[in-house]
């Protein structure tokens, strides 16, 4: 039986991974900040590389917004330090996404389609926005590299939210 998939409104429980460049990135919880949480594929995807970079333009508008940003995948360290290394990132990168922790976020886990894609099962694309109480505002997964929310527009929603006390949608 499959996992059930999170619903905005629920709380997702603190999830503590380590971060490239040492300590930790903790995605949910209860914190000071909005957050926006990115799950990418990892460093096989080129179309996730596409993504963080228009990310990693934006990050100053995101942290003037009030959010905090973590990206993460199931890649081990090596991996997500050569793609830190190769595109410049410059937010919270973790690593190690465990299945366990993808089950409890509801994304979709795929197997390598060759050794030369990845040597491990690994989570396809997922984009949440989380209230500082911890509970999900916003909850977009896929099954596959090529959809994912737009952020520009993205982030023009998650403003108005905020500005205008908006309740999650599409609870039921």
């Amino acid at each position: 039986m499959p996992t059930p998939k999170p619903i905005a409104g629920d709380h997702l429980d603190a999830i503590t991974l380590p971060k490239v460049g040492g300590g930790t990135v903790t995605l949910g919880g209860m914190r000071d900040n909005w957050s926006l949480l990115v799950v990418y594929r990892g460093k096989h995807c080129g179309r996730c590389k596409k993504y963080l970079k228009i990310l990693n333009e934006m990050r100053d508008k995101w942290y003037d917004a009030g959010f905090d940003i973590a990206v993460v995948s199931a890649d081990p360290l090596d991996k997500a330090q050569a793609d830190r290394d190769a595109f410049d990132w410059q937010f919270d990168l973790g690593y190690d996404l465990s299945e366990a922790h993808m089950a409890a976020l509801g994304v979709y886990v795929s197997e390598p389609l060759t050794a030369a894609e990845t040597d491990r099962r690994f989570a396809e694309p997922g984009v949440f926005v989380v209230r500082p109480d911890g509970s999900l505002l916003l909850i977009s997964i896929s099954n596959g590299p090529s959809a994912r929310p737009e952020l520009e527009e993205l982030l023009d929603g998650m403003i108005f939210t905020i500005e205008n006390e908006r309740p999650p949608r599409g609870t039921a």
